[in-house]
């Protein structure tokens, strides 16, 4: 129960979002009858109770040092998740071969932070129904995070085989290719220079599949920022598409900021100057100082000596070192390069996505 105890400790408005809700890829036909009407109402009392902690995380007033309401509040949260994890346990102790049912109790736990236990579920819905998409790509999901790099490979390759027109599977599988270059190049016997380009590619095909997601189109743009020498070209070229698919102003103007730090990484300081003078959004405040900043220092450089020009990679170095803070896409708000953190719940590296993706039964 980490991931709730994390947020029940800190007391945030997070969204515990179920995973079984969310459309982010293919949507499964199923027979209509009682059973699977079953399922799916049990499913729906699973994403009320999340609805509902959701509301009662967000209003609530009790203070964290007040150990006993504390302790009652999480009392109360986990008393209403365990209904539903009785109703997933009832509809299997009643129906062991229903294999989309696992699937949607592993989800359940997985949300909740019971990984191991998802993973369980996960395998007796693999074994039930090995030609369901979704469960291999929650398991690559699980490898990819808890180790097994091989396994999260193999899996996401099954997962595309059986659905290859599914874009969260290419995502997820570009994603674990980038982050984990090490495992990538000794599985797939590829360079360095070779393993960025299947991750590129990967999500390249995503974007094929879904060339209006802009999240997907910020992953891919952001990619660009842990290759050395920095692919100038392209990286403006993903930015730049990524700005055509910006939702919002607020969207449009974080964009705006990365396309500004690639162009000064290019020597492009005047088209870098009149980006930052387009972002007037105050939540940009900071970065975009920042990036004066280093862009006044680099045409400094520029004016004084002639070595510290464009293909200056102490210079490019720099100010791809002088980039936004960590902060959502959600929130219209890109997320930035930072360290790797240990698991792939949050992607928020160097170059890296947000998140791996969830698929519904």
């Amino acid at each position: 129960m980490s991931l709730l105890g994390a947020l029940l400790a800190t007391n945030q408005p997070q969204a515990v979002s179920n995973v079984i809700q969310q459309q982010t890829g293919m949507s499964v036909m199923v027979a209509a009858g009682p059973l699977e009407q079953e399922l799916r109402n049990l499913m729906a009392a699973d994403d009320a109770a999340h609805d509902e902690v959701n509301d009662w995380m967000s209003t609530n007033r009790i203070s964290a040092t007040n150990v006993t309401e504390q302790a009652a509040f999480n009392r109360r949260i986990l008393s209403r998740f365990n209904l539903v994890r009785s109703g997933y346990e009832t509809f299997l102790r009643n129906h062991p071969d229903h294999a989309r049912g696992y699937l949607a109790f592993g989800s359940f736990l997985n949300d909740l932070g019971d990984e191991d236990g998802a993973k369980a579920q996960y395998e007796n819905s693999r074994q039930l129904d090995p030609k369901n998409p979704a469960v291999w790509n929650q398991l690559a999901n699980y490898y990819g995070e808890h180790g097994g790099l091989t396994n999260a490979f193999a899996d996401y390759t099954e997962a595309i085989r059986l659905e290859p027109a599914e874009p969260v599977y290419y995502q997820n599988f570009a994603t674990t290719v980038y982050l984990y270059r090490k495992d990538a190049r000794e599985f797939y016997g590829l360079t360095e220079s070779q393993v960025f380009d299947k991750a590129l590619g990967l999500y390249r095909q995503a974007m094929r599949l879904a060339p209006d997601n802009f999240v997907l189109a910020t992953d891919y743009a952001e990619s660009y920022y842990g290759i050395r020498p920095l692919r100038t070209n392209d990286a403006l070229l993903a930015w730049t598409n990524a700005l055509h698919v910006a939702h919002t102003e607020s969207e449009r103007q974080g964009v705006g900021i990365h396309l500004a730090r690639v162009k000064i990484a290019a020597g492009l300081y005047g088209e870098a100057r009149k980006q930052l003078e387009d972002v007037t959004n105050s939540g940009y405040a900071e970065l975009k100082g920042r990036l004066l900043r280093s862009l006044a220092e680099h045409e400094r450089l520029a004016t004084n000596t002639v070595a510290a020009g464009p293909a200056d990679s102490a210079a490019v170095s720099e100010v791809l070192a002088v980039g936004p803070s960590g902060v959502s896409a959600a929130a219209g708000q890109l997320p930035s390069p930072t360290n790797p953190p240990v698991t792939l719940k949050r992607l928020e590296m160097q170059a890296s996505p947000p998140a791996l993706r969830g698929q519904s039964p």
